[in-house]
């Protein structure tokens, strides 16, 4: 049974309600600069990102999913991991839609959910079909019981604690930036594939460049 967590409005309650802006703000900091800490140790001491990394540079083709604020954590490493990957695809429900994953999953296809408290249904119920109908999954969350924990290949549970009404992104980003880069080291055409993207962008003249 996954334990419930606490929901904004009562972190609010407890974490900011009639505070003031200069206590809130120090709370927070002091929070995140235990947390950073905590998930500094964490990354270090664990090798749950290299083998997600490892399985996601084998991989044929590779989905981010999740839904809500998780959503642009699946965009932000779905971002990262295409600079230097192909094969890899958002699942935001529009350009591409669940359905249209679960009815192509081929062998070395992954799925990489990312699926934070307080838990979204989509997220779980996409991503236990996928893994019921022969996908692998890579879980990103935030507890060893949360959801979807005892079918993910690989599962990298970070601890997103903070003293503001809104759980802490800073670990998860830190995560999501180690699992890129990782990624990005161990695959062959990397170095190629991004080459060829800053020329085509020099090209395309998509970034203001400052005059010398």
């Amino acid at each position: 049974m996954t334990t419930r967590r606490s929901t904004p409005s009562e972190r609010f309650d407890r974490n900011v309600q009639r505070r003031s802006a200069q206590v809130l703000k120090q709370r927070v900091l002091e929070q995140q600069r235990t947390e950073f800490a905590t998930a500094l140790a964490w990354a270090a001491e664990q090798d749950a990102i290299e083998r997600a990394a490892a399985l996601i540079v084998s991989a044929r083709r590779r989905y981010l999913l999740g839904h809500g604020k998780s959503l642009g954590f699946a965009s932000l490493l779905a971002s990262d991991l295409s600079a230097g990957l192909s094969g890899v695809h958002l699942v935001d429900g529009a350009a591409l839609r669940p359905l249209d994953v679960l009815s192509d999953i081929r062998q070395g296809d992954l799925l990489v959910a990312v699926c934070m408290a307080r838990y979204r249904r989509e997220t779980i119920d996409v991503a236990s079909a996928y893994v019921r109908h022969g996908g692998q999954l890579v879980l990103v969350t935030d507890a060893e019981d949360a959801p979807l924990a005892g079918s993910a290949a690989v599962r990298i549970v970070i601890g997103t604690d903070s003293a503001s009404y809104a759980n802490s992104p800073t670990p998860v980003v830190l995560a999501l930036h180690l699992l890129a880069t990782l990624t990005i080291a161990s695959s062959k055409g990397a170095g190629r594939r991004l080459r060829e993207r800053d020329a085509l962008a020099a090209e395309l003249d998509l970034y203001h460049e400052e005059e010398p």
